[in-house]
């Protein structure tokens, strides 16, 4: 059986005095081109998906793996969630601008997503600008800057999309 925990936890600042091995949190996931960067916990394992984690009483941010984050934060099954979220977004994002964006009697381009999302973008003179709709809720967030083409508002569109879907403002 492969033991994980005992494979993460042996080696790197797992093993010196001063570092936390409990009490962490995620601040950020990272996905690099290739799965060259060596984990700054274990300091064995070389990892594409980086997660950005932080602690109360030590001075620096760490950049590791999945399963270091998921002990660090003793809660590996999250850890392993949260990439998976990111990485399932990240492919999601690829294929954004190829789907079948539809035209509204107003004449702009709008996408009604399966996650209860409605994107909208237009024209506003010579930029673009968008909007997004969290259908159930009414909770709508406009584009404050301006974008040179549709294909610049779609893709921040998207970026809102998954903010507010990741922080479901109107929870609030």
């Amino acid at each position: 059986m492969h033991d994980e925990r005992r494979e993460t936890t042996a080696t790197g600042k797992w093993t010196q005095p001063g570092v936390p091995h409990k009490g962490w949190r995620c601040v950020d996931i990272e996905e690099l081109e290739e799965q060259n960067h060596l984990c700054e916990m274990c300091e064995a394992r070389l990892v594409r998906f980086v997660h950005v984690i932080e602690h109360d009483d030590y001075d620096d941010m760490l950049r590791v793996g999945c399963v270091c984050a998921g002990h660090m934060e003793e809660d590996l099954v999250g850890a392993r969630r949260r990439e998976a979220a990111y990485r399932n977004d990240r492919s999601r994002r690829s294929r954004w601008l190829q789907r079948r964006w539809r035209l509204s009697a107003a004449g702009n381009e709008y996408l009604n997503t399966n996650d209860g999302f409605n994107v909208v973008v237009y024209r506003k003179g010579a930029i673009w600008g968008a909007r997004i709709e969290h259908r159930a809720s009414g909770f709508a967030r406009s584009s404050r800057l301006p974008y040179q083409t549709s294909d610049h508002a779609k893709l921040a569109a998207f970026e809102a999309m998954l903010g507010m879907k990741h922080s479901e403002p109107w929870k609030r």
